[in-house]
């Protein structure tokens, strides 16, 4: 996804010179991983160098994603240039002063809080928890704020899941004993927070908001817009917010239905150039699917099945092969309920292989010899028919 996050760099600055844009703030993650891959720190290195020579300030705190050491290795150079990297905790309650027009404007970017590691760095922290440590960042910050001059505008960037924001299957879990969200009210008193994690750019309340992701990360954003927010702040705060559509490079699609109609349908010709989530329904799993999918929608990057009207398998009589430990069986079995219909000769003959394959391996590796073909035939044929439920001894022969 390189090309498209470099298309929504452009936009970016497109933007930021248009609009004249005084102050850039990302609010985590700024990368997607704790060791990004070297194009990806390259695209950054040109991102910042070309948003400050627009003569705007740029504002990056780390999320949960991000490795808090490494974003913030040099932090204090590049404030020297107009960037500004905050990553430390120890640093929540010391702002960034810009001045406009109207005055002073306060801008506090408090880094991703993992409770456990900021709690021991922070004062007054009620509970090891996301309430809590967020909840002591957020006083230190109004009781800066209330030293400064009267009239001074303030703006917190943190990375965090609010009440009230909508989740998506991309966000990466950060939930302690089962609690991962913080309420809206930690920020009274705040003119603007400018918040990252959630992938939706959404308002909590009119001054809280999610700028989100530039771009999709899971199908489960196929409804997002993807954009930013341009916040005007005048004399009195916070004079108004508007929402700046990003460009899509790619759209993303959820199609369903049977293989076939999948591949012929003339209503499906606007999704063949988008990223592409696939459910197929026909009762027997089609051979090749993705092969096939791929010759129309050359983007499908996730395939499903939900056979409709297909035959269940008897699970009961799965349950008897599994006790009776006959392996063929039962991956014959799974074929028979994930497909729809048995298998044939040949696929039962390279399961047969396959499993006898693994259990020599396996009784090799743990010194176990393998039961001569006569004995086993012997042993068998010595053994009754047994019942479900009924214990079974086997006479093995070690090694050595």
């Amino acid at each position: 996804m390189l090309t498209a996050q470099a298309a929504f760099v452009d936009h970016l600055v497109e933007v930021v010179r248009s609009e004249s844009v005084d102050v850039v703030v990302v609010a985590g993650d700024v990368y997607d991983r704790a060791l990004p891959s070297v194009d990806v720190v390259q695209l950054l290195d040109d991102t910042l160098c070309r948003l400050a020579a627009t003569g705007a300030h740029l504002v990056l705190s780390s999320g949960n994603h991000d490795s808090a050491v490494r974003l913030g290795f040099g932090s204090r150079l590049l404030e020297s240039a107009r960037v500004h990297v905050r990553a430390d905790v120890r640093r929540c309650a010391e702002p960034i002063v810009l001045d406009d027009e109207h005055g002073p404007v306060a801008i506090y970017p408090l880094p991703y809080l993992e409770p456990s590691l900021a709690a021991p760095l922070l004062s007054g922290v009620a509970a090891v928890s996301h309430q809590g440590v967020l909840q002591a960042a957020a006083d230190a910050v109004r009781a800066d704020l209330a030293t400064r001059a009267r009239g001074t505008r303030s703006v917190l960037a943190a990375h965090a899941f609010v009440v009230g924001g909508l989740a998506s299957d991309s966000e990466r879990d950060i939930s302690v004993g089962g609690v991962a969200a913080v309420p809206a009210s930690v920020f009274d008193g705040l003119d603007y927070v400018a918040l990252g994690h959630l992938h939706g750019r959404q308002q909590v309340r009119p001054e809280v908001r999610y700028s989100g992701s530039p771009l999709a990360y899971s199908f489960s954003e196929h409804t997002h817009t993807k954009g930013s927010w341009l916040v005007t702040l005048d004399a009195s705060g916070l004079a108004g917010v508007e929402g700046v559509d990003a460009p899509v490079p790619r759209g993303l699609a959820l199609l369903r239905g049977e293989l076939d109609t999948l591949l012929t349908d003339p209503a499906l010709a606007g999704d063949e150039g988008a990223w592409c989530q696939v459910t197929v329904t026909d009762a027997q799993r089609p051979a090749d699917a993705m092969q096939r999918l791929r010759a129309r929608f050359p983007h499908t990057v996730e395939l499903r099945f939900d056979p409709q009207g297909a035959e269940l398998s008897n699970h009961l009589a799965v349950a008897r092969r599994v006790a009776a430990g006959d392996d063929v069986a039962v991956c014959c079995d799974f074929l028979q309920h994930t497909r729809g219909r048995v298998a044939n000769d040949s696929e039962r003959a390279w399961l047969e292989q396959s499993v006898g394959a693994v259990r020599i391996a396996e009784m090799e590796a743990s010194g176990v010899a393998v039961l001569r073909a006569r004995a086993l035939a012997e042993l068998q044929q010595q053994s009754a028919p047994v019942e479900a439920g009924e214990p079974v001894q086997l006479a093995f022969e070690v090694a050595g």
